[in-house]
């Protein structure tokens, strides 16, 4: 592979979102001057025809698909059909528009929760599709792993070194703090906040603390992403994390300890877990010259400093 174009066009789909800001940011950052972004009023990713055109007119030496309806937990189980639905609509109709348009490299973000519920930790790329998914996001991870197979089958169809990538859980500046549908970082950030903000003496979590969750900031993932767009070429997925995990619980104290909030922490068992560990295996990555730069410390009180200037936007 070889060093990108900074001037040719790079098409960040969900450019405005967590993972595409972050794009949008580092990309900036590197020397990269025609970056091109439409927000979901300009351009509906769902509409097939529309993303076609507006794919074929750019003519984009790179598709970033950083575009996908997300949520958490509640989100995921409250909303599966349309999880399923929109998301494969959104990949097809980007992947379809950039083979249709020659568009000669192409990255696919999907996510680590693609891993069967019970893989062996940390998991390996290689132990997709060998067991049974977890059943509160088994939706979003089908639309996910499909997109996997359509990066690998227009390698094999047409040549083209499209490439896909799985990023562990994800947090940072632009993330979104909902009180009901964000994920647990964030949720987390703003329970703090608001029980230091009230005085209250306790913050409850959900569930019991036990299970091991690995984090990595953004702004490392979209590092990695341009790292591998110019260093790999290969139709296998590839990990994106730390290689590190804490325990919920270690978790909460270290957000509370970023938020400054001093009382105690409690935990609700009566509500779900979700998957007992997620750890990804990053051997692969790390072999071609990447690592992650930001630790969970630095990175929660940098994500607190973000809600704190943007909180009249992050209210929900």
């Amino acid at each position: 592979m070889h060093q990108l174009d900074r001037e040719a066009p790079v098409y960040i789909a969900g450019h405005r979102g967590l993972v595409g800001s972050a794009l949008w940011r580092h990309l900036e950052a590197n020397g990269f001057t025609n970056l091109v972004g439409w927000s979901s009023s300009e351009l509906d990713l769902r509409d097939r025809a529309a993303v076609h055109e507006r794919v074929r007119a750019l003519r984009p030496a790179v598709v970033i698909d950083a575009a996908a309806r997300v949520g958490g937990i509640l989100a995921n189980h409250t909303y599966p059909a349309e999880f399923l639905s929109e998301n494969l609509q959104i990949q097809v109709n980007l992947m379809d528009a950039a083979v249709a348009a020659e568009v000669p490299r192409l990255l696919f973000l999907g996510s680590s929760c693609i891993y069967p519920k019970f893989a062996e930790q940390p998991i390996r790329e290689d132990s997709l599709l060998t067991g049974a998914l977890e059943p509160t996001n088994d939706a979003y991870a089908i639309a996910k792993i499909a997109g996997i197979m359509q990066v690998q089958a227009i390698r094999r169809q047409y040549g083209l070194p499209y490439i896909s990538a799985m990023p562990t859980n994800l947090y940072g500046p632009g993330d979104n703090f909902h009180p009901r549908n964000s994920h647990v970082l964030p949720a987390l950030i703003r329970r703090f906040h608001e029980a230091k903000e009230s005085g209250a003496a306790s913050v409850t979590c959900w569930g019991t603390g036990t299970p091991k969750r690995e984090f990595l900031h953004v702004d490392d993932l979209a590092a990695a992403c341009l790292h591998l767009l110019e260093h790999y070429d290969d139709p296998q997925t590839i990990n994106i994390g730390t290689g590190v995990d804490q325990t919920i619980a270690e978790i909460a104290e270290m957000t509370a300890a970023a938020v400054d909030y001093q009382g105690d922490i409690e935990w609700d068992t009566s509500k779900p877990d979700g998957t007992p560990r997620k750890l990804l295996d990053v051997s692969r990555i790390k072999a071609t010259g990447w690592k992650p730069q930001i630790d969970l410390q630095t990175g929660l009180s940098d994500t607190y400093r973000w809600f704190l200037q943007h909180a009249s936007e992050v209210r929900g």
